[in-house]
């Protein structure tokens, strides 16, 4: 007759506190993910790191012409050619205008790049 033994139970009181432990364990788990997924998703900067890559690409190939400026969704991209030390240097700035995030590249040009400022 060991099916008819008596099993020790909990009180409600530690169901309750169980119950509220797991809650609050999901709670700061899912606020934890949350965060990192709007983290993600703010600091995400792909497409404008894709654009000024082809800008880069463009300036390389002598196809654009500098000073260069657009708007490219909600980013405004600037480009500019400076000298530095004897060398051309192409300076590519994008801004965001809602998240005042800014993305800052220096390339350095061949000799064959026209340093001549319009």
């Amino acid at each position: 007759m060991a099916v008819l033994r008596k099993v020790s139970s909990a009180t409600l009181v530690e169901v309750l506190v169980a119950t509220v432990l797991v809650v609050i364990l999901f709670m700061i788990a899912s606020l934890i993910l949350n965060n990192l997924i709007l983290n993600t998703y703010k600091q995400n900067t792909h497409a404008i790191e894709t654009r000024l890559n082809r800008l880069e690409y463009d300036i390389q190939h002598h196809t654009i012409d500098l000073p260069y400026e657009e708007k490219f969704q909600d980013w405004q991209v600037n480009i500019e050619l400076k000298e530095k030390e004897t060398k051309a240097v192409v300076i590519l700035k994008a801004t965001n205008s809602n998240g005042k995030k800014e993305t800052f590249r220096e390339v350095i040009t061949d000799s064959d790049v026209d340093t001549s400022f319009k």
